[in-house]
């Protein structure tokens, strides 16, 4: 993984029902679930022992509407990144604390979407697009131009983009690239058609499945509803959907 700032390094699932969404992810992916050191209340997804996705406990008293998917993006100093984002106007909800092996912000951009900083160490086979790690992740919001340069500011892609972070116009959306590899898409306009004032900007995570529509039908018979069915696009076939909480995320045809 590159040193860069901003670097996405890790995905986590935010849940106030731990075992329940084990239960759900399980199934869905194959996943298995073991112990994390970033605490009692962190666990890791795996497939093949390899790391996919933290599940982490959230606190008592969060709704099953706080369950969410949170990208983790590599920081070389938590506090300064931190620093910009609230000059930015943007919101550090929690952080930095030090956690496991190094230390965590959790965050929400200017427009809401949450997402999360980390500075240390992360699993060395985690890389979006290869291995176990997700194919893709999209940001969606209304304005994808105002959270590229957001996004570009706090983590200082605009300062010198030799050192291997760019993003460029394609698809419909801004793709951000590290070292040329695509890991990214910022998605502007509406958020959902029709608009569904209940949906918010958000980061989801694309996951590979090597049967989507049974992996479709099985989220579907632990309690997940299909936003957007099995269909063709520029990353290959996928689906959108939320899970048994209402979380989102899409699965992705290997």
């Amino acid at each position: 993984m590159a040193s860069v700032g901003g670097v996405p390094c890790w995905v986590s699932l935010m849940t106030p029902d731990q075992r329940a969404a084990e239960e759900f992810y399980g199934p869905v992916l194959s996943w298995t679930f073991v112990s994390s050191d970033a605490g009692p209340d962190a666990r890791i997804a795996t497939v093949e022992g390899q790391p996919v996705a933290g599940i982490n406990q959230l606190a008592a008293g969060a709704g099953p509407e706080a369950e969410r998917w949170t990208v983790y993006f590599h920081v070389e100093d938590a506090d300064l990144v931190a620093e910009r984002i609230a000059e930015r106007s943007a919101t550090v909800a929690v952080g930095p604390l030090r956690k496991g092996g190094g230390r965590a912000v959790i965050a929400a951009d200017q427009s809401g979407a949450p997402f999360g900083l980390w500075q240390g160490d992360g699993p060395a086979s985690w890389w979006v697009g290869s291995g176990p790690a997700p194919a893709w992740l999209q940001l969606h919001t209304a304005d994808a131009f105002a959270a590229a340069v957001f996004y570009g500011e706090i983590f200082g892609w605009m300062d010198d983009p030799s050192h291997g972070v760019t993003y460029e116009e394609q698809y419909d959306e801004i793709v951000v690239r590290v070292d040329g590899h695509p890991v990214a898409g910022l998605r502007g306009g509406a958020l959902e058609s029709p608009p569904d004032p209940g949906i918010r900007p958000r980061w989801e995570p694309y996951f590979r499945v090597p049967d989507l529509d049974a992996a479709v039908s099985v989220a579907e018979r632990e309690g997940g509803e299909v936003v957007s069915p099995p269909r063709e696009g520029p990353l290959g076939r996928s689906a959108t959907l939320r899970d048994h909480k209402g979380a989102s995320f899409c699965l992705l045809s290997t």
